[in-house]
Order: C-alpha cells, then structure tokens, then sequence
C-alpha cells in the first residue's frame, strides 16, 4: 500500500499471513523496479531498469541492497521464503491455542480496559424472539459501534444461550478458493479462552474431508472470526462454546459461472453440514462475520470514494438490492447479484453468506444497520448488522 506518512512517501510492503513479521518502504524511484521480481526477468533486467531509473551507472550496490532487503524480509518466492511459510504454519500446528493477534490493536489487550469499553459499546445481549443467526462485521470495531451493537443485542440473553454452540462462520481473506477452514484449537483472547465444539469440528472434517482445511493457518491471521470471539465471550463468558468455519471465495462460480455448489467439494460441505446443522439444530446459534462492498484506490479501484457521496450512493442502492435477496432467504437470487460483473462490489462477505443460506435453508432475514466506513481517504467499506429466523410453515 502507498506508505502512510507523507513525510516518508514510498510503497509499503507488508505480509498479511505472518509468514514474516518485516515491514519494508520501497522509495518512489524504485518501486517499479519491483516487476522485474517475477520469475521471468533478468539481474540484467533489473540492472538496465535500475540505470534508467537512477540515472547512476554503477548500480550494483542498489541491486544487491534492493535483493537482500526483499530476500530478509521473506518476500521473495524461493527457499528463504518457502522455509519461514513451512516454520510458521507447523508453529500454528503444534500450538495448543490460537493466541489472540489483534489484541492491543483493533481492541484493548487489557481485560479490564476492554470489559469497561464492550460493556459501554455492546451492553447486553436482549434476547432472541426466534432468532437463530445474526450478521455482524468484521470491520475494526471503531469503524461502527452502532452496527456492532445492532447485530449482538439480537443474540440470546446469557439464560437462553445455556448449551448452546455458536457456530462462526467467516470471510477467511487469505484462504484457498472453494475450501472451508476449520481448527479445533480453544480461541485466545484478553478475556481467557473459547471451547470448542470438538465434536462438530471432527465430524465435519470427516464426513467433508475433500472440502476442510485442518488447522488451516489462516485461522492464526484472520480477524473475521476474532472480533466475534470476544464480543461472544463479552456477553457469555470466557468458555463459550465454538465452531469456527473460514469460508475460501467461490472463485470458480464468480468467473465461470454456476452456482458455487457445482464445484463437488462445495456440494458435500454444503450437504454434510446441512445435515449437521438440521440435527443439532437446537444447540446451534450461528453468528456470521461479514463484511459488504470494497471500494476506491485501496482496494484496485482507478478512483477515490467518500462515504455516501457520489458513487457510494448507487452503492448503497445495489447493497440493499443484495440485502434484501438476504432477507427473502432466496440464495439463488442473492447469488445472480453477487455474479453480476464478476462481483465489482467486492462483497467480501458473499461466501458465508451464500454458506449460511444454503446449510441452514428456510431463514429469513431483517436489516438492522448499515454503515459505510471511510476506511482512508480514498477508499470505502460498507457493512451491515442483520438477524435471521426460520420462516413460518
């Protein structure tokens, strides 16, 4: 991303997995030189850019500094990369928890700090009235209380939640298209550790096997689910019961067509956890992580957004055109908007959603809130809080 500070303008480069904790500035004058590292260009390649670029002609110093700083902080494809990945992702494995990676960032790492701003921010859960499954963002936090609020108010009161699992289904960012991650590792955070569901975990690893991704590593970055954790923790207490599910994008269904399903490991998680979910039904709250529209420079966009100005508004129209599919609980009809131009409104919340509407079918839904977040200058996110209950025979 173009670097923060304007008094260090540059490229910022960064890992979003971990694989490497390094952060680099790539100064403007060789920020394209970057594409000669692509597997197909030269050093002679690179060198030519770098003289053209520099003006200088003995280059060789600015080579080799421009490798080894891409070769250290673990950004080039080849066997220093490869080696940090396979420690990281066998740490992940090995670990008995998922620890908590956004504590201290996008909320307190203070259990007392964040105990007073959830109880303000979020209050109490008021009950359900027949809910079964409520949408929240997984936005930061700060980016909307009031959605927040909105979406886990409608969960049941600490009384009505008594045996139950809270089934989390997320936007999993960096995962694998057409796969489902799952972990059964206990979920860490200031307020102490989420059980979870083992059971439901195994099974469906098992009955779903082609479809799951075991201790998939992208648990160990992903804050869709996260953020959930701790506001369910929030309102139930440390040891809430979880099945956390990340949900890979349908990418064969956005640009070959279908519908997601005529990919065969989808079909069978589709199957075995509907099935799953229909037995256990009773048990099972679900709580969906999702967030809306991505738009403006940030994310691969030529132009700039403001917030419900300008384009943003006929954003805001063909948001609620989606919502209401979602609220008809017809996936069908909510999946034809989501193809629509290979999804040019980035919803990156389009999969769990289409998950939940197929494993758990015969919902309907209501919005609560809506929201567009300035998230930078330049570019927008859109959310909403939404309830969902089982239509009447």
């Amino acid at each position: 991303m173009p670097s923060p500070d304007p008094e260090r303008p540059g490229l910022l480069i960064r890992d979003p997995y971990h694989y490497s904790d390094a952060s680099l500035l790539i100064p403007p004058v060789l920020v394209q030189c970057l594409a000669n590292f692509d597997g197909e260009h030269t050093e002679l390649d690179l060198r030519s850019d770098l003289v053209r670029v520099t003006g200088e002609i003995q280059v060789g110093q600015i080579e080799k500094q421009l490798f080894d700083a891409l070769d250290q902080a673990g950004f080039l494809d080849n066997g220093a990369y490869r080696e940090m990945r396979a420690a990281r992702e066998a740490e992940f494995v090995a670990a008995p928890v998922r620890e908590a990676v956004f504590a201290g960032n996008a909320y307190p790492e203070d259990r007392a700090e964040l105990r007073g701003l959830l109880d303000k921010a979020i209050g109490e859960s008021l009950g359900t009235d027949g809910v079964i499954a409520v949408a929240a963002p997984h936005a930061s936090p700060e980016a909307s209380w009031h959605t927040y609020r909105a979406a886990y108010q409608a969960l049941p009161t600490r009384a009505e939640a008594a045996g139950r699992t809270f089934v989390v289904i997320g936007t999993s960012h960096y995962g694998a298209p057409e796969c489902f991650g799952l972990t059964r590792k206990s979920f860490a955070t200031p307020f102490g550790t989420a059980r979870p569901a083992v059971d439901l975990i195994g099974e469906l690893a098992e009955r779903a096997a082609g479809a799951v991704r075991m201790e998939d590593y992208c648990h160990a970055v992903e804050h869709s689910i996260e953020f959930q954790i701790v506001f369910l923790q929030h309102l139930y207490g440390e040891d809430v019961s979880i099945l956390p599910i990340l949900c890979g994008p349908f990418v064969n269904s956005l640009y070959e067509g279908g519908l997601p399903e005529k990919t065969e490991r989808v079909a069978k998680f589709f199957d075995v956890a509907g099935e799953i979910f229909a037995r256990e039904g009773k048990r099972l709250f679900f709580v969906l992580g999702v967030d809306m529209a991505h738009m403006g420079r940030r994310y691969g966009d030529q132009n700039s957004h403001a917030a419900n100005e300008g384009k943003m508004l006929s954003v805001k129209d063909r948001d609620h055109e989606r919502i209401r599919e979602l609220e008809s609980g017809d996936a069908r009809a909510y999946w034809d908007l989501i193809q629509q131009n290979q999804d040019d409104l980035k919803w990156c919340g389009s999969a769990p959603l289409y998950t939940f509407l197929k494993t758990v079918p015969g919902v309907s839904g209501e919005l609560l809130h809506y929201h567009q977040w300035q998230i930078d200058p330049d570019s927008v996110v859109s959310f909403g809080a939404m309830k969902f209950r089982r239509k009447e025979p």
